[in-house]
């Protein structure tokens, strides 16, 4: 498929980014059909939200059994089989006539199919096939996610203006099937399936011993054994915070709060879309540069101007957005989720083999800490009729997710020699 000369990771790779590109674009699809299942059931937008809550809920929670199930049942056959069930979920909505199976078809089948492809699936891929450029390899496939929604979210709101949410909802089936074949004849478990090192390796590694039990039971032992040290709890609580400052409140509450201030809600929302082109951009930068330098430096430098910037963005709100405000959305965009690379490389360092589970776990902080904020910002705009309170409380958040990013030891024997520095020419590629 590839020249002789291009190292097979990059396929994987490829594939990886194509499956995380659809599972982003399967899991926001809820959010162009939300009037069109309104206008046509009847049903209030509090319990259609509810099926997205729920998507939500269980896109986090799911993150740390899915790298448990990849380390038990193989990477192919489970992300396969998530994107079998995104398929069959949205499939199934056509047929739909009561909110439960809303609920059932877009908050339990696809929450878990697109849950089995989050950011635990990226470490997971990242860990087997990538000594070197493990930290630009992270980003590029985190940007994945960002990618997908900007792709996919235009084609689906034009199959639903032009021919309805049925064909939108078949449109997700098909894609998600199709994506499903591609996993399953390109994807491989090792570099040793194909006679080869990880790319990067230096030589001939040890293979790491892996759990090969009741997958279950080895997320939640990863979690006991990785809850015995300081470690895990500052990347989860950064990562919590991470998650609050970014789902949980921009991307939930901006486009209210600058409807607030007199901004037209398309104005907004075009804005919102902006982040997420920088969003892209700074994921991949994220990465190059924790192949670089300290991940510590780069996780505190990160919540440090993002803490600044929310301090700042009460101020920016008009119904015009000026330069200020412009400049506020490349620098939210370009930090979005710039910090994956390298809490990923921080979970690579304590936990070794283990890394990929414990990862999952720190998402699923990230997903609980989105969750809570989304809920708070909208009790503080209820009671003080304005979310001054909410960017001024998650920008001290972010203060303090810097002095947790600081506190984080090192760890160096877990670390392998080769992630900062291995010379690719040695793997052929």
């Amino acid at each position: 498929m590839l020249p002789a000369r291009v190292h097979p990771a990059w396929s994987i790779a490829v594939v990886a980014f194509i499956a995380l590109v659809g599972a982003a674009a399967f899991r926001s699809a809820p959010g162009v059909l939300m009037d069109p299942l309104h206008r046509e059931f009847g049903w209030p937008h509090g319990l259609i939200s509810a099926a997205v809550s729920l998507n939500l809920l269980l896109f986090g929670l799911t993150a740390p059994f899915a790298a448990a199930l990849m380390v038990r049942f193989g990477v192919r056959r489970v992300t396969a089989s998530a994107l079998l069930l995104v398929g069959v979920g949205s499939g199934l909505t056509v047929f739909m006539t009561e909110p439960w199976q809303l609920i059932l078809c877009w908050g339990l089948l696809v929450g878990l199919g697109t849950g089995s492809m989050a950011l635990a699936f990226v470490s997971t891929v990242v860990d087997r096939w990538f000594v070197a450029r493990r930290g630009l390899v992270s980003g590029v496939l985190t940007a994945g996610s960002a990618t997908g929604q900007l792709v996919f979210l235009p084609v689906e709101a034009m199959l639903v203006e032009s021919w309805g949410w049925r064909a939108a909802s078949l449109t997700i089936t098909a894609a998600a099937l199709l994506v499903a074949v591609v996993v399953w004849l390109v994807m491989r478990e090792h570099p040793r399936d194909l006679g080869v090192s990880a790319y990067g390796a230096t030589g001939e590694e040890p293979e790491p011993a892996q759990d090969r039990g009741n997958p279950a039971v080895l997320a939640i032992r990863t979690l006991a054994e990785a809850a015995r040290t300081p470690a895990f709890w500052l990347l989860a609580g950064g990562f919590a915070i991470c998650g609050a400052s970014t789902n949980g409140l921009v991307n939930t509450h901006f486009v209210p709060a600058a409807h607030d201030h007199g901004m037209p809600t398309a104005m907004a929302a075009g804005l919102l879309a902006l982040i997420g082109v920088f969003d892209v951009l700074g994921t991949v930068a994220s990465g190059y540069l924790t192949d670089k330098i300290n991940p510590r430096v780069l996780l505190a430098v990160y919540y440090t101007l993002r803490g600044a910037s929310l301090f700042v963005l009460p101020q920016l709100f008009a119904p015009t957005p000026g330069v200020e405000m412009v400049m506020f959305v490349v620098f939210y965009g370009l930090d979005w989720v710039a910090t994956v690379p390298p809490t990923m490389a921080l979970c690579r360092e304590h936990f070794g083999p283990k890394a990929s589970v414990v990862f999952g776990w720190v998402f699923a902080s990230h997903q609980v800490g989105a969750a809570a904020v989304a809920g708070g910002a909208g009790l503080i705009r209820d009671h003080f009729g304005d979310y001054a309170l909410a960017w001024y409380g998650s920008g001290l958040l972010c203060l303090l997710a810097t002095a947790f990013s600081v506190s984080i030891r090192r760890n160096a024997p877990r670390r392998p020699a080769a992630d900062r520095g291995a010379n690719p020419a040695r793997t052929g590629a």
